[in-house]
């Protein structure tokens, strides 16, 4: 049965106690990121039977009391908040439908974007016959948050929604991003680099589901003397890299020379009287493999480099440390690592972001109706920008690997014998 949604109703929810706040300053990390939107996509199965009204209104007060403690996500300005419904089940959505998740984001109105506003902007979707409690888009702009902070804020909505007192105690995030990096001068005119990732075509997006059992055979493969034991991202990523890089390479008169990027979350790697490890903002440092148009991209030599890179910054945070510099030196620091990057960013070099979401722990959001049944990504929103992204599955023993090419590549990428030997395409969800 095709999909087809149902607007219901768009308003814009308004912090519960609306109070002055000083103006959000952004940092350098973050007015150089890109201006679009990360989106996940919680789909849950209800156990209540409580009606479509409750619910929504449920979920629209508490996200009005969550954003009175967290005006960072909206500055005060409140949030869009958009309903819709389906006839279709939530269990035949999930077997047959997956492909059509770009229809379950928000959409974004004439004026609107995400680098001013909706920074936040909430789809909930219901599914036919009490099938589904709803598939739940969060939206936020990527100018002020990553996916940590994503999962932050989620969490407390989500913890605000279940709560059976208005007395609960609740988290108050700090937006910390100037805590590390520098915010711009005054005369700082905002480029970000947008174009820079950009692939010139469209992309379209398609989910990879690695078993744990493949998984072990792909480390298998990847080890070396100097790495006698991959981890399973540094196994996938360089997989993934690899046959994207094949793929485009063989719709290309003039083969270019490749470049990884993957973001790394320094909540994890420094003290928390440092950086809070519920701290929200672009909180990260990133790390680059590039290899020219004639590399072999053999995976165990990629998953070696890719650990000397990882380990390079993590040293590099850890001298700093040592030394007690200051964080804002630090990011200084790390914002010429960042400038090595932006120079290898070249029109003759195929550019692949990727990002890991595994080990982050958004299987536990509950609204009160028990954890995700799935949790789904699109990459509508950046529509011409290839891109990796790993998330582990609701076990949490298997990967879903969710990579966006332009149509071309896909075409060759879904039919690359070495994906097919450790992957499955877009299998169903069962529930």
């Amino acid at each position: 049965m095709e999909m087809k949604l149902e607007i219901l109703g768009r308003e814009v929810i308004k912090p519960a106690s609306p109070s002055p706040q000083d103006f959000l300053q952004l940092s350098l990390a973050d007015v150089y990121g890109p201006a679009t939107y990360v989106s996940t996509i919680f789909f849950f199965k209800s156990v209540s039977g409580e009606s479509r009204e409750i619910i929504s209104g449920r979920l629209k007060t508490s996200l009005s009391q969550t954003l009175s403690r967290d005006k960072i996500i909206c500055n005060d300005e409140g949030a869009v908040f958009t309903e819709a419904r389906t006839d279709l089940l939530l269990s035949d959505f999930l077997k047959n439908n997956t492909n059509s998740l770009p229809e379950f984001l928000p959409t974004i109105a004439p004026g609107e974007s995400a680098g001013t506003w909706p920074l936040l902007s909430v789809k909930v979707n219901f599914f036919g016959s009490g099938s589904g409690l709803a598939a739940v888009t969060v939206f936020v702009s990527h100018r002020i948050c990553d996916a940590a902070s994503v999962l932050t804020f989620v969490s407390g909505w989500a913890a605000t929604a279940k709560a059976k007192s208005n007395d609960v105690a609740m988290y108050i995030p700090t937006f910390a991003t100037t805590t590390i990096y520098p915010p711009p001068l005054s005369s700082f005119q905002s480029s970000s680099m947008d174009g820079l990732y950009e692939v010139g075509s469209k992309c379209v997006t398609t989910r990879f589901l690695f078993k744990s059992s493949k998984i072990a055979e792909l480390k298998r493969r990847a080890t070396s003397k100097t790495v006698p034991v991959p981890t399973r991202v540094e196994a996938i990523m360089s997989l993934m890299w690899r046959c994207a890089t094949i793929s485009t390479r063989s719709n290309s008169a003039v083969p270019k020379s490749t470049l990884m990027i993957q973001p790394m979350d320094l909540r994890l790697r420094l003290p928390s009287a440092v950086l809070p490890k519920d701290a929200v903002g672009n909180l990260q440092a990133s790390f680059f493999l590039k290899k020219d148009s004639e590399s072999e991209m053999d995976i165990a030599e990629i998953v070696d480099e890719f650990r000397k890179a990882k380990e390079g910054v993590n040293e590099m945070i850890r001298e700093n440390l040592a030394t007690n510099i200051t964080a804002t030196t630090l990011g200084l620091n790390l914002l010429s690592h960042m400038g090595k990057l932006v120079s290898e960013l070249k029109p003759d070099t195929d550019v692949y972001p990727m990002s890991s979401w595994c080990r982050k722990p958004f299987y536990e959001v509950d609204f009160g109706c028990g954890s995700p049944v799935w949790i789904g990504f699109t990459g509508h929103i950046m529509e011409t920008t290839a891109f990796v992204l790993l998330i582990d599955s609701k076990d949490g023993e298997d990967v879903e690997a969710w990579i966006s090419l332009p149509e071309q590549d896909m075409s060759v990428f879904v039919r690359d014998q070495h994906v097919l030997a450790y992957a499955v395409i877009n299998p169903p969800v069962l529930i």
